[in-house]
């Protein structure tokens, strides 16, 4: 087992992960000889991920920093995925044992660089190359990602966002959730905003109902993306999650070692009468855990504040 300041630097590296809404849904506990994952159940989205999916998902996410992280600090890891039945919290169990995978530590230097970009990407195309060099990252971890070239498959795509976008905001629940994940700065988790303006976008989100206005940006964004992907898995069990969580940050840690950066566009996948309607536009196949556009950043984006390491570990 690796010593404590060593174990804290990893998880520091751990929690630049993506989360929905930057809830960063993760704990990490020292216990014994292994290091412990677990979700926090007090950071969960019951409107927006009734079935903590992406909670799961985001925090595998976490643990393939981890695993990166570690194998760059030279030192392997064995993760057992869900070792307790009895505790659905607890995601996995790390030790620290064998040699470090080079392809891990390769993509470690990657991890305070990758950035959600929200707004429109820089123009151009992404080579052929970083395209499929994305596709076998999400393969590495036992995930597929489903490239969407067609024009037609792509335009049924963007209106299925616009339409998950005017389902949830016609939600007040859903814009009450939201709203109460916009914090200022200071608070180190959330949807980031000067704190002078919290109240007034809190107010904003509950009372009107944007999905218009919001959907008709997304849509486009989804037909302008230089690559819009669906990230996928071959079933849907907790197992499935955390694994999509893996593949989504490998080869999100790929593309920004390529200079590329990612954002989301999760309706379709959100919504339980939208999912199956993105399946099917993507072969039938398995489980769409993730809709993502991929491109070049306009403008070298500040990191998302993050918690305190004091706040994700114990033990």
């Amino acid at each position: 087992m690796p010593d404590r300041a060593i174990l804290e630097e990893l998880i520091a590296q751990a929690v630049l992960a993506p989360s929905s809404h930057n809830t960063q849904p993760w704990l990490f506990e020292i216990a014994g000889t292994e290091l412990r994952l677990r979700a926090d159940g007090d950071r969960t989205l019951p409107v927006n991920d009734p079935e903590d999916r992406e909670l799961v998902i985001s925090c595998g996410c976490a643990l393939f920093n981890l695993r990166a992280a570690a194998a760059a600090a030279g030192l392997g890891c064995q993760v057992r995925a869900f070792p307790d039945a009895a505790d659905p919290e607890l995601l996995a169990g790390i030790g620290f044992a064998g040699p470090p995978d080079p392809a891990l530590a390769a993509l470690a230097p990657a991890i305070a660089g990758r950035r959600t970009h929200r707004g429109p990407f820089a123009a151009g195309a992404v080579a052929e190359g970083d395209v499929a060099a994305l596709v076998r990252a999400a393969e590495a971890e036992g995930a597929r990602l489903a490239i969407i070239g067609d024009a037609a498959q792509r335009s049924s795509i963007a209106e299925l966002v616009a339409e998950g976008d005017a389902a949830q905001w016609r939600d007040p629940a859903w814009r009450d959730e939201l709203a109460r994940w916009m914090h200022p700065k200071r608070e180190g988790d959330g949807l980031s905003l000067p704190a002078p303006a919290v109240p007034v976008a809190r107010a904003v989100v509950r009372r009107l109902d944007l999905g218009g206005r919001v959907g008709a940006k997304d849509r486009a964004l989804a037909l302008r993306a230089p690559v819009l992907a669906v990230l996928g898995t071959d079933a849907d069990g907790p197992a499935d999650r955390l694994a999509a969580g893996q593949a989504l940050q490998r080869l999100l840690l790929v593309a920004a070692a390529a200079g590329l950066q990612a954002s989301y566009l999760n309706q379709p996948v959100q919504l339980p009468a939208l999912r199956p309607r993105l399946a099917a536009l993507c072969g039938g196949e398995g489980a769409p855990q993730i809709l993502l556009r991929i491109g070049r950043q306009k403008a070298i984006l500040p990191p998302a504040p993050r918690r305190p390491l004091a706040a994700v570990m114990t033990g």
